[in-house]
């Protein structure tokens, strides 16, 4: 068809919406819902995508962990999954931390408590024990001080580095190090005070205190069920070699048969964010089907104005027909007008998605944006709810008899 056709179609929608601003409303709405809560979700899941890569890249794409079962795998089992399965051991850390293909391995336990300084008392801490080399695997920077050291390690000295929200709700911007708190009761002296790399999981304030591992099994009832290592694979070492040394190590270590499956699970960093990914996939499909029922409400006021503009036109078509207009014509462009309509619609949804994305960003760890595919599928979409929907107006249109219709008051 021309393009004149379809200038004129998108002519008269828009003066359609102009005139009939309640119907169009209402027709509007339907597609703005739908659309926005396609785009919105889009951009979380875009988001929260994003800031699964980049915290991935800041722990070091190479890195892995150590536990006791894999935390990756969907269950539908009532058994534990950690049944069955030996706990992790720190002379096992001490033994892989020797392979050539790893550079370290810190060994995490964690409890919770309370921090103490003067009449000042904190609670809802997390106490986590950690190796040495914990800053070999975690991203961040030290404001004061520096990490515990390999001596203070062995002898269980009673020392602990503060997260930065930790330090400055009990120090109030003063310098904490050198000072001496009690964790849980027990006295540590604060030798640092780290601000790790923003994590999208943990948004707000990050309260806790690293310490020795072996300070945390001396001072408190550390559960060491739980434990796990954060492995470093060693420089010039891939990530496959280093795991496989690993897992060769542990099932020496632990007297596994070679038909016996391992009793430890290794994860990599880019195991948790597919894991991740597949949980915001399965979101995104649910939301973009519950959204399509907005784009159907839309659709059905695109059939009801459409319907009543073919009603209104009807002697306009009909002059249109004896002056030469084909019906393809006339069919065309009562397309164009229930597709403008929907893509107004679309518009109006965008701008909506967009704004709520742009507010989640500021206001939250997500760096939620709006992805270019979900702008295209959303146009695409409403331009086709417009079609689908508003071809049974634009046929009644096209059959019009001009005699019928000419006669038409």
């Amino acid at each position: 068809m021309s393009m004149r056709a379809t200038v004129e179609g998108v002519t008269i929608a828009l003066e359609s919406l102009r005139s009939n601003k309640v119907r169009a409303f209402l027709t509007i709405l339907g597609v703005a819902i739908g659309v926005a809560t396609t785009t919105g979700i889009a951009s979380i899941m875009a988001g929260v995508e994003k800031g699964i890569s980049d915290d991935v890249a800041a722990i070091g794409a190479a890195n892995f962990v150590v536990s006791r079962f894999d935390q990756t795998m969907v269950r539908a089992s009532n058994t534990p999954p950690w049944e069955g399965k030996p706990k992790l051991t720190m002379a096992e850390a001490k033994t892989l931390e020797e392979l050539p293909s790893v550079q370290s391995v810190t060994p995490v336990v964690s409890t919770g408590g309370s921090v103490r300084y003067g009449n000042k008392n904190y609670n809802n801490i997390q106490l986590i024990g950690l190796g040495p080399e914990w800053t070999t695997y975690m991203r961040g920077e030290f404001l004061q001080g520096r990490p515990f050291l390999q001596t203070e390690y062995d002898r269980s000295a009673p020392v602990a580095v503060l997260s930065s929200d930790v330090a400055e709700e009990v120090f109030a911007g003063r310098d904490a190090v050198g000072a001496t708190v009690r964790l849980q009761g027990v006295p540590y002296r604060v030798v640092g005070v780290f601000k790790p790399k923003p994590n999208l999981f943990e948004g707000g304030e990050q309260l806790w205190a690293y310490v020795p591992a072996t300070s945390a099994f001396k001072s408190w009832q550390v559960d060491d069920e739980w434990m796990e290592f954060w492995v470093v694979p060693a420089a010039g070492a891939t990530q496959e070699h280093a795991m496989d040394d690993v897992t060769v190590t542990l099932r020496s270590l632990r007297k596994l048969k070679p038909a016996e499956e391992n009793n430890f699970a290794l994860t990599r960093q880019e195991a948790i964010a597919e894991m991740i990914g597949r949980i915001t996939g399965a979101i995104t499909l649910v939301m973009t089907m519950l959204s399509s029922i907005g784009l159907m409400v839309g659709g059905v006021g695109v059939v009801g104005i459409m319907l009543i503009s073919v009603t209104e036109r009807t002697r306009e078509i009909g002059v249109r027909k004896a002056l030469g207009a084909r019906s393809g014509e006339i069919l065309w462009q009562f397309l164009v007008e229930a597709s403008t309509v929907t893509v107004i619609g679309a518009l109006v949804g965008l701008a909506i998605g967009a704004g709520g994305a742009l507010l989640l960003a500021a206001l939250t760890p997500i760096p939620a944006s709006v992805p270019l595919w979900a702008v295209g599928t959303a146009l695409l979409a409403a331009a086709l709810t417009g079609i689908l929907f508003g071809l049974y107006p634009a046929w009644r249109a096209a059959r019009l008899d001009p005699v019928d219709a000419l006669r038409y008051e």
